[in-house]
């Protein structure tokens, strides 16, 4: 019997230099610990392997370039965090082939989710007393630089909502 695989999928359509002229990011979920990353160009299509968990896939141009970028989130340990947590990865479109932009090993706080929005990353992080921060990054030429707190100290609830306002 052929496994059906989970498709999550996001499509982007932008102007890029050159002779690309669209590009795709899409994720496919083959079980739980493997997906499947694919870009898709006019030049072809190329993907990467996820060997991990992911909880989270969106994209957006996060380096400010022009070119649509893919924010994975996956949970894993570090060699710098040795728990296993939730951790951001963002590839990028190098000239019609997967690049990786950062694997980020860890934001300000516990990461438990994050959406892109405005050019921005929001985080939604927990603290270590059970208590929750919104807070927004931004590309800063190595990395994800911290830009303000949306709300600090406050109840899951309030969290989710403020996460999720525009």
């Amino acid at each position: 019997m052929k496994k059906i695989c989970t498709i999550i999928a996001l499509f982007a359509t932008i102007s890029l230099p050159s002779t690309l002229k669209a590009q795709e990011f899409r994720l496919e979920k083959v079980n739980d610990t493997l997906s499947i990353l694919y870009l898709k160009t006019d030049a072809g299509e190329q993907k990467c392997k996820i060997p991990y968990p992911v909880y989270q896939f969106q994209t957006g141009d996060v380096d400010g370039n022009g070119v649509v970028d893919a924010m994975i989130g996956v949970v894993k340990r570090t060699r710098f965090f040795p728990e296993i947590g939730k951790r951001i990865f963002i590839y990028k479109n190098y000239h019609g082939k997967i690049r990786t932009l950062w694997m980020g090993s860890k934001l300000g706080g516990i990461l438990d989710d994050f959406r892109f929005t405005d050019g921005k990353l929001r985080a939604l992080e927990k603290t270590t007393d059970g208590r929750y921060v919104v807070a927004e990054y931004k590309w800063a030429h190595f990395g994800m630089d911290f830009q303000r707190f949306i709300a600090t100290n406050v109840n899951r609830e309030e969290a989710l909502h403020l996460f999720h306002s525009p």
